[in-house]
């Protein structure tokens, strides 16, 4: 190991990162990024390392590494979150963390272990918030794998779409559906802080992992094991400050809850401030204004996290908004105070005056729903209804071969020659548009993702499938 180390290790680090589930494209900002959190000998090592989750007994045979050795550099790595490490049948399995959700939050919830927040805040703001260049390469494709989904507010929905809401969109139902648990720092809100760039004062104690996510954090000290009531009273209480409730993309096994503030999230920013609208995924509902109900207040104007409400005259134009929706939710916890809204009456008198949604924008998050008064906003069933992928497996999947990948998935030996044949082979095929668009149609997607899971299991790692 080391026999890289000069010859721009961090550049080819980059491209290691760039090629997992998420694109991470290179800059001078990432440059920096990888400089200050990798050693060379580190960087060396991520990228002889296989793509796939693999025992150290592999690793060490393919980066040509004693094994006593290597389990010491790779538990250093997993503590500080460069790698990730997963417990299965009495012993551990490593991969490269991507750079979201991976580097970014494992870094900036970490405590301890020598290192300095604030530089790696500044460094990371520079990356994620200096250009769309992330938000870019994971967005503009009309790319349909988001890492994230909106997750709705429960008494946000209509009465007679409640019996529509499926485990998998009930805050509850995911909590329940887990016997680990674990509460720590919100990543977004810990860069921000670090970064000057926080005005709010939502606390930074929001996050909330679930299952072998919540026992890697536990593990690596970057959040406090928890019980089901805490992480229940945490979630209510982030509810209470209007916070938006993002959960991992998938089905089975959710691993992650975020209590997102607009003014913070970098997830929201690609939307936000950069117009990615797909960079979340919505949730199966959309909010709806009963006009009839409606009287131009403008709370949910300031309570929406992506700005998706406006007011409009009655007649059906827009109406200049008196208080920007970013600089509100920015005052109070992302809590619009009372005298915001009253100043809007005020500068409304004699107007009458409806909210409208978004419908390209609108999450389905409910927020908005929660701050009306008047119940005139209310979440109904989305069309075509939302269909989340089945598992993180299913996700990574579809998310490789959207952003032209998923040859490193499969041919993950990175010193192999017949692993790099195939990687550049199937990586030309992929990249046609006519293939790439029948392999995630509706036709052949469930197929597609059943012979690579045959295909998982008939080489021994079946379990990684389940994940």
């Amino acid at each position: 190991m080391g026999h890289m180390a000069g010859k721009d290790i961090y550049r080819r680090l980059g491209e290691k990162i760039d090629n997992l589930t998420v694109k991470s494209p290179w800059n001078e900002a990432l440059h920096k990024v990888l400089k200050e959190l990798y050693s060379e000998p580190e960087a060396d090592l991520v990228v002889q390392m296989p793509y796939q989750l693999s025992s150290v007994d592999r690793i060490a045979s393919i980066a040509g590494v004693e094994q006593v050795r290597l389990q010491s550099s790779l538990t250093a790595m997993a503590e500080k979150g460069l790698v990730l490490d997963l417990y299965h049948e009495g012993q551990y399995y490593f991969m490269p963390s991507p750079l979201m959700v991976g580097i970014f939050e494992f870094t900036m919830m970490r405590t301890g272990y020598n290192y300095s927040p604030k530089a790696a805040a500044e460094l990371f703001h520079a990356y994620l918030s200096g250009s769309d260049d992330f938000y870019r390469a994971n967005a503009c494709d009309g790319q349909q794998m988001a890492l994230t989904r909106a997750i709705p507010y429960l008494e946000a929905v209509a009465p007679e779409d409640v019996v529509e809401i499926l485990p998998y969109e009930k805050v509850e139902a995911i909590v329940e559906n887990h016997d680990q648990y674990a509460i720590g720092t919100c990543a977004c809100r810990h860069e921000k802080q670090h970064s000057g760039q926080k005005t709010c004062v939502t606390p930074l104690d929001t996050c909330t992992s679930f299952g072998y996510a919540a026992d890697y954090l536990i593990r690596h000290h970057m959040a406090a094991q928890v019980s089901r009531e805490q992480v229940l009273e945490n979630l209510m209480r982030c509810k209470k400050l209007g916070l938006m409730f993002c959960a991992d993309n998938v089905r089975k096994n959710i691993t992650f809850i975020c209590c997102c503030c607009s003014c913070c999230c970098n997830m929201l920013q690609g939307i936000n401030k950069f117009g990615y609208t797909g960079f979340i995924k919505t949730s199966s509902f959309i909010a709806v204004v009963a006009a009839e109900k409606c009287t131009g207040c403008g709370r949910c104007t300031s309570a929406c996290p992506v700005n998706g409400i406006n007011l409009v005259a009655a007649g059906g134009e827009d109406m200049p908004a008196p208080v920007p929706a970013q600089a509100a939710s920015s005052s109070a916890g992302c809590l619009v105070p009372e005298h915001m809204f009253k100043k809007k009456s005020l500068r409304m008198v004699g107007e009458r005056t409806i909210a409208r949604v978004d419908k390209t924008i609108c999450l389905g998050c409910g927020v908005c729903a929660t701050q009306c008064a008047r119940g005139a906003l209310q979440l109904l069933k989305r069309q075509p209804i939302v269909l989340p992928p089945e598992t993180t497996f299913e996700r990574n999947i579809l998310a490789c071969l959207e952003k032209g990948t998923l040859q490193n998935y499969l041919f993950d030996n990175p010193g192999a020659v017949t692993h790099q044949v195939m990687r550049g082979v199937l990586g030309g095929i992929l990249k046609l548009s006519p293939v790439k668009k029948t392999l995630v149609g509706d036709l052949f997607r469930s197929v597609f993702i059943n012979t690579l899971t045959t295909g998982v299991k008939l080489s021994g790692r079946g379990w990684i499938t389940e994940l």
